[in-house]
């Protein structure tokens, strides 16, 4: 009998958030590269959507399309009513899942879902009342009825638990990673040229509106004293203007920032390519996943301590405490300093960083979930 893994692939067709439909990406990827022995990987989907998207996923045994797109999807999830995606052996990388009343032990239906942010929890203000309310009401069906429920770190499973004890035994730790094969990419220097971006700089990630210190950030490259370029990725279409205000509140001069959106993998990794530093001075309670990535290629980090920067950084990097935004930007920038300081500080920043990301590997993930599956 094959054994058939589905699993949920609405971020291909209809992304909402881009770090979760990469995650869903790579993570599908390496459960079908990494498939036992009498196993296969199906996706379900919804309907509409971006044509073509989950070619991105080869070796997939079939593509289940249920009848409704992705926003009435969603909304039936959340009510837990009908939806048509059935039973069966179902994983999901992120809440969006059908988490309803099945019975595991006679049919072997069995539904896994995956918690990367806490900040419908722990920043609500951040979120449009539509979201914060849906995400909400997914942890409280997956309370009573997900038989597992997946979170990246051990500091983040700890705090779920806070939030909805009643989980108890079902939460799950297991980390993402940086793509499958990301290294920078030998046509690096002509992405950057495409892109505008200069070469030698320090690199930061975030939106300016959400609770991830990205003004910390930019006080700390100034209190550093080092006289290099900035380059802040990932920030959302029409925030650009936001970053500059806290770029010029903090003294970093304008012909000094360069800002630009979320990055195709390639982009990103010929982006960090000709980073000196990374600097990560947000304190939230989600994964840190341009972290990861730096970590694998190598970049020297220097992050803000927090739960989840200790466990995922540990010796891979400078963590950094202090007691206010304030402190956090002076102590960051004498830690960017000292990081730039010299040749042999730098390269040394970078074996640690390099040998920290080796622990991130998402086919080592989809052995877990693959496990995790086979023991519920």
């Amino acid at each position: 009998m094959v054994a058939t893994l589905r699993v949920m692939l609405d971020q291909l067709v209809a992304p909402t958030e881009p770090e979760v439909a990469e995650a869903s990406r790579e993570l599908a990827r390496a459960l079908v590269l990494g498939a036992p022995s009498g196993c296969e990987v199906e996706a379900i989907a919804p309907a509409g959507g971006v044509e073509g998207a989950l070619d991105a996923v080869p070796g997939l045994v079939r593509v289940r399309r249920v009848a409704l797109p992705r926003r009435e999807l969603s909304a039936a999830l959340q009510l837990g009513v009908g939806t048509g995606i059935g039973g069966g052996m179902i994983h999901s990388p992120s809440l969006f899942a059908p988490l309803v009343r099945h019975d595991r032990v006679h049919d072997h239906d069995q539904t896994v879902v995956t918690v990367w942010d806490l900040r419908p929890w722990e920043s609500p203000s951040e979120l449009p009342r539509a979201v914060l309310a849906w995400h909400k009401a997914m942890l409280k069906r997956a309370v009573k009825h997900a038989d597992a429920v997946v979170v990246p770190t051990h500091s983040l499973a700890a705090r779920l638990l806070e939030i909805a004890p009643a989980l108890r035994d079902r939460v799950r730790v297991i980390a993402g990673a940086s793509p499958l094969g990301f290294a920078v990419p030998t046509d690096e220097v002509g992405r950057r040229r495409s892109l505008g971006v200069p070469e030698g700089y320090v690199l930061l990630a975030g939106n300016p509106l959400a609770s991830e210190g990205l003004d910390a950030g930019l006080a700390a490259v100034v209190a550093s004293g080092v006289d290099l370029p900035v380059v802040v990725i990932d920030v959302e279409e029409g925030h650009e203007p936001a970053v500059a205000d806290l770029a010029s509140a903090v003294g970093l001069p304008e012909r000094a920032l360069h800002v630009r959106g979320v990055l195709s993998p390639e982009d990103r990794a010929a982006v960090f390519g000709a980073a000196v530093a990374f600097v990560a001075p947000s304190p939230r309670a989600a994964f840190p996943w341009r972290v990861v990535d730096a970590l694998t290629l190598g970049v020297p980090v220097i992050a803000a301590a927090s739960a989840v920067h200790d466990e995922v950084v540990f010796d891979g990097g400078v963590l950094v405490s202090a007691t206010g935004a304030g402190e956090l930007s002076a102590e960051l920038g004498v830690a960017l300093a000292a990081a730039l300081g010299s040749t042999a500080a730098a390269e040394r920043l970078g074996v640690l960083a390099g040998d920290r990301g080796r622990a991130f590997s998402w086919r080592e993930a989809a052995d877990k979930v693959w496990m995790l599956h086979s023991e519920i």
